[in-house]
C-alpha cells in the first residue's frame, strides 16, 4: 500500500522569509524554506498563501524557486489572498475559513499540516481555531531556527508536530478531568451527594455552565436549592472569566403591577404616580453578569413580553421612556410551576417558554433525596460553625435518632433543604457545650411533627402549610382545600379522586379529564399529588 503524501499549508513569512539579499539569504533561517528542508519530514506539496501587492508576489515567487532548489520533490502552489488588515480577527478568520471551504481535501491519500510559524499572530490564532474545530483535517507544525550550528552550516532549523487530539495527552486529559471534578464539587458546595439523578443533573449543569451562554430553567419545589445553585453557577462562570458582572436575583412572585415593570426594567422620573426619581431596574443592574428570575411563572404577560425582547435583543424600554437601553446579561429562571400547563392555560407566553427552555433541569425536593439528608446535615453544621464561630456536633445516639426520623417517610420536609437548614440551626443554637443530645433531637422532632400536622393528639388543623410567598388563605379556601385533600387521601389514584370530586360537572363534558382538572387545582397552591396522598403515621 502506498504511503500518504504530506501537504503543508501556510502563509509566506513577510519578515522571516524576506531576510537577506541575493546569495546572503542562504545564510539566514527562513521558515517556509526550512520547513521543506527537514531531513525526517518530506513535504510533497506546499500551499503557500501570500499578499497581492507586487512586493509580496515577488517574495512568494523567490521563496518558491528556492524551495525547488533545496527540495525538488516539493511542489509549491501559490495562493494570492487579499487582506485589507491582516490584524483584523474577523477579516482574517473569514478569509481563511473561505480558503478551507474551497480547498479540496483528500484525506484518504494525503496527510495535512498547517504551518503556524509564519503570518501575523491573528493568522496563527485563526489557523489554530480552524484546525481545532476540524475545518481542516490537519495537524499543526511549528518550525524554529536551530540552536547550535557551525559557521558554514546551511540553516534548516527544526520542526515540531502538534496534534490537537487532547485525548492523546494523558497529563492534559487528567488535568482537565480534575478541573471538571472541582467544578462539580463547587456546584454541590462540597456536599458528597448520593442521589444518582441529582448527581447526573449537576454533571450536565457543569458542562452547560462552562460551555454555553444560553438560558437555564431550574424546576423544583420551594426550598429545593434553585437560588443557591444559580448563585454557584454564577461564581463558577466568574472563576472561568466568562462573565465579570454581578449576580442579581429577584423573586417574581413578589412583583405586582407597576412595581413589577419598574423593578425589572426601571423607569424614568414621573413614569407613574410616586416615581419621583429615575430607576435603572434589575435588568440593567445585571449587565455583564447574571440575572436569576425565581418563580418566573408568576410574571404577568406584559412583563413576559418585555423580558423576551430583553433576552433576545439585549435592549428594552424603561417605563415611561421612548429611548431603549441596553443590557447584556445571562439568565437563569426558576419555578415550581408546570410552565407547559400554564402555557396551555394562556398564563405564560409560549415563545418565552421556548426561549428559556433550551436547558431545563429538575431539582428534586428533600423528600425525593433522602439519601442526601446525612451529608447535608454535616454541611449545615459546618456552615453554622463558620457563621457563629462555634463548632457543634451530635452525640452518637442523638444523630442516629435524628437521621432515622429525617430519612423516614414520616418526615414530610415540605420546606425541603431550607427547612432542614432551619432544623439543624435550631438544634445547634440550643445545644450546650457544643453537643446536640437526645433531648434537643426529641424536641426538634416534635416541632417538625407539629409543623407537618403529624401529631395525632391535635384534633384540629388551624392553618395549612403553604408554599413561601403564597400568604395565608381565606377561611373559605382553607375549608375547600382541606376537603379536597381528604378526598385525595382516601382515593386510589388521581383519576379516582377527580371522578369523586367532579361527579356531577363531568357528566356535561364530552371528554372529561378529571385527573388534569384536579392536578391544576392543586398546583394553584403549590401542591402535588404525591405530597397530599401521603397519610400520617400513627405514633
Amino acid at each position: 500500500m502506498l504511503s500518504k503524501r504530506t501537504v503543508a499549508i501556510g502563509f509566506i513569512g513577510t519578515t522571516l522569509d524576506r531576510v537577506g539579499k541575493g546569495a546572503n539569504r542562504w545564510n539566514h533561517w527562513r521558515p517556509s524554506v526550512g520547513l521543506c528542508q527537514q531531513p525526517d519530514l518530506l513535504i510533497d506539496r506546499l500551499e503557500l498563501i501570500h499578499g497581492i501587492d507586487a512586493r509580496d508576489v515577488s517574495l512568494a515567487e523567490r521563496v518558491a524557486e528556492d524551495i525547488r532548489k533545496v527540495s525538488p520533490e516539493t511542489e509549491v502552489r501559490l495562493h494570492p489572498l487579499s487582506l485589507r488588515n491582516p490584524w483584523d480577527f474577523e477579516e482574517v478568520y473569514g478569509a481563511l475559513h473561505d480558503f478551507t471551504t474551497r480547498y479540496t481535501f483528500d484525506s484518504e491519500h494525503e496527510n495535512y499540516l498547517v504551518h503556524i510559524t509564519t503570518g501575523t499572530h491573528v493568522a496563527q490564532i485563526c489557523w489554530f481555531l480552524l484546525t481545532e474545530a476540524r475545518y481542516l483535517p490537519a495537524r499543526l507544525v511549528q518550525t524554529s531556527p536551530a540552536r547550535r550550528r557551525s559557521e558554514n552550516e546551511q540553516i534548516t532549523g527544526t520542526h515540531t508536530l502538534i496534534d490537537l487530539d487532547l485525548s492523546r495527552y494523558d497529563r492534559i486529559a487528567s488535568r482537565f478531568a480534575h478541573k471538571r471534578m472541582e467544578g462539580l464539587a463547587f456546584l454541590k458546595s462540597g456536599i458528597a451527594t448520593r442521589n444518582t439523578a441529582f448527581n447526573h443533573s449537576i454533571e450536565q449543569i457543569e458542562r452547560v455552565a462552562v460551555r454555553s451562554r444560553a438560558p437555564m430553567l431550574l424546576i423544583g419545589p420551594t426550598g429545593a436549592g434553585k437560588s443557591f445553585l444559580a448563585r454557584r453557577i454564577h461564581e463558577l462562570k466568574r472563576s472561568r472569566h466568562q462573565i465579570q458582572g454581578r449576580f442579581v436575583e429577584v423573586n417574581c412572585a413578589t412583583l405586582r403591577g407597576d412595581g413589577a415593570m419598574s423593578t425589572l426594567f426601571g423607569h424614568i422620573k414621573g413614569a407613574f404616580t410616586g416615581a419621583q426619581n429615575a430607576r435603572d431596574g434589575l435588568l440593567r443592574a445585571a449587565n455583564g453578569g447574571m440575572l436569576f428570575l425565581d418563580e418566573i411563572g408568576e410574571l404577568g404577560l406584559d412583563e413576559q413580553a418585555m423580558l423576551l425582547k430583553a433576552i433576545e435583543e439585549k435592549r428594552f424600554f424603561p417605563m415611561g421612556s421612548d429611548k431603549e437601553v441596553e443590557s447584556d446579561f445571562l439568565i437563569i429562571a426558576g419555578t415550581h410551576r408546570d410552565l407547559r400547563g400554564r402555557v396551555a392555560e394562556g398564563l405564560f407566553r409560549e415563545d418565552l417558554y421556548a426561549r428559556i427552555n433550551l436547558w431545563t433541569f429538575n431539582l428534586p425536593g428533600l423528600a425525593g433525596r433522602r439519601e442526601d439528608i446525612e451529608p447535608n446535615i454535616d454541611f449545615e453544621l459546618e456552615r453554622h460553625a463558620r457563621e457563629q464561630g462555634r463548632m457543634v456536633r451530635f452525640n452518637l445516639e442523638a444523630r442516629r435518632r435524628y437521621l432515622t426520623f429525617a430519612c423516614s417517610n414520616e418526615a414530610a420536609w415540605l420546606g425541603n433543604f431550607r427547612e432542614l437548614s432551619a432544623s439543624i440551626t435550631r438544634m445547634a443554637t440550643l445545644a450546650d457545650s457544643g453537643r446536640i443530645d437526645e433531648t434537643e433531637v426529641e424536641e426538634e422532632i416534635q416541632r417538625l411533627r407539629y409543623a407537618w400536622d403529624l401529631d395525632t393528639s391535635r384534633q384540629t388543623h388551624e392553618r395549612l402549610p403553604l408554599p413561601d410567598g403564597m400568604g395565608e388563605l381565606d377561611l373559605f379556601d382553607q375549608l375547600q382545600l382541606k376537603a379536597v385533600i381528604e378526598v385525595c387521601r382516601q382515593a386510589d389514584s388521581l383519576s379516582d379522586a377527580g371522578r369523586k370530586l367532579f361527579g356531577v360537572s363531568r357528566l356535561s363534558k364530552a371528554n372529561p379529564n378529571d385527573a388534569d382538572r384536579l392536578r391544576k387545582y392543586l398546583a394553584r397552591f403549590g401542591i402535588d399529588w404525591k405530597m397530599m396522598t401521603e397519610k400520617p403515621h400513627e405514633q
